[in-house]
């Protein structure tokens, strides 16, 4: 078969669990680094792309978020494909073992706990080094597209943010699923493609592409605090992806195909 049932999704998801909680430290922290990366990657070349088309957007403004949606799931691919750490991923991962007993709760927080903080150095990485310090989006209208980026990310409620933070993961971490489900490179891609774009054009909030984004806005010069970043933003989109992926996904397909049994 090309494809894994439902059912064997699960166990591919817990054998995955059970090697990430063997990782040390050093090599969650680098891996973790890489998918922040991967990321930023991914975000810049959506910025780039669904950000060059001002004109268009103006008659069609659902075509620039269709171009970015399509840009953005580079990074998930490169995550999934040439292996990194993603938080976000992972809040779906250890979610069966966790509710089977086969793993004990310290083994998704540990996980969590250090790939968040190397998600978002490497996204930092990205955003300072080889985006402000190279003034690639310097220029109109890329500079016009991170700004409106990052002040309309830090403009909603708290309860707004995490609730778009939910359906953001819950798509991520269904990409992650069908992903999993193929066998061969081409069926990943297609799996990964198609809810990570609709996530990005639908406006949903990730942390770690926010990481991201944001944060390149203000070595751009946007008036923007880091305060209000991480209370405005980054605090309730982590909230809202946790419940997306770790509730929506792993908790619901764990309830369908392991606890009924």
């Amino acid at each position: 078969m090309s494809l894994y049932s439902p059912k064997e999704i699960i166990k591919e998801a817990g054998k995955l669990a059970i090697a990430k909680d063997a990782y040390s430290a050093k090599k969650i922290l680098v891996l973790a680094f890489m998918a922040g990366a991967y990321i930023s990657f991914g975000g810049l070349l959506a910025i780039l792309v669904g950000g060059g088309v001002p004109g268009i957007g103006a008659a069609n403004p659902g075509i620039p978020r269709f171009l970015m949606g399509a840009m953005f799931p580079v990074g998930l691919m490169m995550v999934v494909m040439a292996g990194a750490e993603l938080f976000t991923g992972n809040n779906a991962y250890f979610m069966p073992n966790v509710l089977s007993g086969s793993q004990r709760w310290t083994a998704p927080l540990r996980n969590w706990g250090l790939v968040y903080a190397g998600n978002f150095i490497g996204s930092l990485f990205v955003a300072w080094f080889l985006v402000h310090l190279t003034h690639l989006v310097a220029d109109s209208p890329w500079i016009d597209t991170v700004r409106n980026i990052a002040v309309s990310k830090t403009s909603n409620s708290f309860y707004t943010t995490f609730l778009k933070g939910i359906g953001a993961n819950w798509l991520v971490c269904l990409a992650l699923w069908m992903g999993m489900s193929a066998q061969h490179t081409s069926g990943k891609i297609l799996g990964i493609w198609w809810p990570v774009m609709a996530f990005v054009a639908m406006g949903f909030e990730h942390s770690v592409a926010n990481m991201f984004f944001i944060p390149l806005a203000i070595f751009e010069g946007v008036d923007i605090t880091w305060a209000t970043f991480i209370v405005k933003n980054l605090i309730p989109a982590t909230l809202g992806n946790i419940v997306g992926g770790a509730f929506f996904v792993g908790t619901f397909y764990w309830y369908a195909y392991v606890k009924e049994k």
